[in-house]
C-alpha cells in the first residue's frame, strides 16, 4: 500500500477459473469448459453494495511485509518473471511501478498485490491458494489443509487482523501461490463514480486457471452474502436479465473473456501475455441526454490530459444523443451505458500489451458494430 496516496487507495482482485468439462452450454457462444467465481457484495457496503464482483479488497500493510520473505524464494521478484518494458509510448501502471523501498517495504508491488488477491479471496471466499514449501510448486493438495472448522477459524481470524495470512501460511509450511496469479489489467474508479466518503480504488486485476472443478466457496456473511460460479457468456446474460448487477470493469472483462472458450487457450494465454505488463484505465464519463459512456484510453473522445485526481473538476456533457454520438464516431474504445443493465462495450483500436479486445456483447439492437 502506498500512505502517500490521497484521493484513492490501492487494492487488488482475482479472476478465479476453474474447469467444469461436460456441462451443457447456456449460450449462444456454445460450450464454455469453465465457470469464475463471482461475489455478491453486501447491501450495506460503502462501495457497490448488491454488486457481484471479483474477489478482492484493500491492500493491507501486512501484505508488504517483510516477513514474507522469509516464505518465499530469494531470487527476483520472489520467483515471478520480470515484466518487459512497456512499449513506445506506453508507461507501466503507477500501482506497479512505484519502488516499495522508498516506502518501507522489500517486497516489489508484482508480489504484494497478489498476496493481496489471495488473502481476500481467503476472507470473502474461503477459497485458500498455496503451494507447499516456498515455491514455485505445484498446488496444496485439499487433504492437506486443516480441517473444515480450523480452517474458518483461521478465515476469521485473517478477516479481523490481515498478518493472520502470513501466520496461517507460517503454520501450514507454505507460501501464497502467487505464481499462479497472471497480470491481467488495472483499472481506477472514476472521478465521480466513487463510493461512500469519495472511496476511489486504483485495483490490480490477476488471473487465476484453476484445472479442478471449481473448489468450494462459501460467503462470509459480513462483506459477501452470495457466491456464484459461472462461464463469461452465462454471467453477461444474467447481467442482461437482471439476475445479478456488476459493474461496468467486470462487464468489459468478462466480454474479453468470451474470447477463449476453453479454460486451456485462456491459461496458455494469459501466462503468455502476463509479462507484457498492462496500462492503468481510468474510465471518463461522458454525460449524454439518453444515457452515459464510459471513455477509456485510445478512444477519440478520451481527453489528452484526464483528470485523475478530480481537483479540476470537469464534468464532460453534450447534448447529443448517444447514437449520434456512435454514428459520427471512427475510433471507439468506449462502454455505452443505458442503464445499469444495459451496457455495451465497443472497440476498434489495436490491444496493447499483448492483450485481446473483448468481443462486443450489447443489450439492445444497436448496429454501431457493423463499422468497425
Amino acid at each position: 500500500m502506498n500512505p502517500r496516496l490521497r484521493h484513492w487507495r490501492e487494492a487488488a482482485t482475482l479472476l478465479l477459473a476453474a474447469g467444469t468439462p461436460g456441462r451443457p452450454p447456456r449460450s449462444p457462444l456454445g460450450p464454455f469448459d469453465y465457470e469464475l467465481l463471482l461475489l455478491r457484495r453486501s447491501s450495506r457496503s460503502g462501495f457497490m453494495p448488491g454488486a457481484h464482483v471479483f474477489p478482492g479488497g484493500l491492500a493491507e500493510p501486512a501484505d508488504f511485509s517483510a516477513e514474507w520473505l522469509g516464505l518465499l524464494p530469494a531470487s527476483p521478484h520472489c520467483g515471478l518473471g520480470a515484466v518487459k518494458p512497456p512499449p513506445p509510448g506506453g508507461s507501466r501502471a503507477p500501482l506497479f511501478a512505484t519502488d516499495r523501498e522508498s516506502l518501507g517495504s522489500p517486497l516489489p508491488g508484482e508480489v504484494a498485490f497478489r498476496i493481496c488477491a489471495l488473502r481476500e479471496t481467503f476472507e470473502e471466499a474461503g477459497i485458500l491458494l498455496l503451494v507447499p514449501g516456498r515455491g514455485p510448486a505445484p498446488p496444496l493438495p485439499a487433504e492437506r489443509l486443516p480441517p473444515a472448522a480450523e480452517l474458518e477459524e483461521w478465515r476469521r481470524r485473517v478477516r479481523e487482523d490481515a498478518s493472520c495470512f502470513l501466520r496461517l501460511c507460517r503454520h501450514l509450511g507454505c507460501a501464497p501461490n502467487i505464481w499462479a496469479l497472471h497480470e491481467w489489467s488495472n483499472w481506477l474508479t472514476p472521478v465521480g463514480r466513487a463510493g461512500r466518503g469519495g472511496r476511489r480504488y486504483d485495483t490490480a486485476f490477476f488471473l487465476c486457471c484453476l484445472e479442478q472443478r471449481p473448489p468450494h466457496a462459501s460467503q462470509d456473511d459480513q462483506e459477501v452474502t452470495a457466491v456464484l460460479w459461472s462461464s463469461p457468456p452465462e454471467a453477461i446474460e444474467r447481467f442482461q436479465s437482471q439476475e445479478i448487477w456488476f459493474p461496468p470493469p467486470q462487464f468489459y472483462e468478462f466480454c474479453r473473456l468470451c474470447n477463449f472458450s476453453s479454460l486451456g487457450e485462456l491459461q496458455k494465454f494469459s501466462s503468455a501475455r502476463a509479462l507484457e505488463g498492462c496500462e492503468r484505465w481510468m474510465p471518463v464519463m461522458l454525460s449524454a441526454p439518453d444515457g452515459f459512456i464510459q471513455l477509456l484510453p485510445g478512444d477519440e473522445l478520451y481527453p489528452e490530459d484526464p483528470d485523475y485526481t478530480g481537483e479540476k473538476k470537469i464534468s464532460m456533457s453534450t447534448d447529443k444523443k448517444v447514437e449520434d454520438l456512435m454514428k459520427e464516431g471512427g475510433i471507439f474504445h468506449r462502454i455505452v451505458i443505458k442503464n445499469i443493465n444495459n451496457l455495451a462495450v465497443y472497440v476498434n483500436i489495436q490491444a496493447k500489451y499483448k492483450h485481446i479486445n473483448p468481443l462486443m456483447m450489447k443489450c439492445d439492437n444497436s448496429d454501431y458494430n457493423s463499422r468497425l
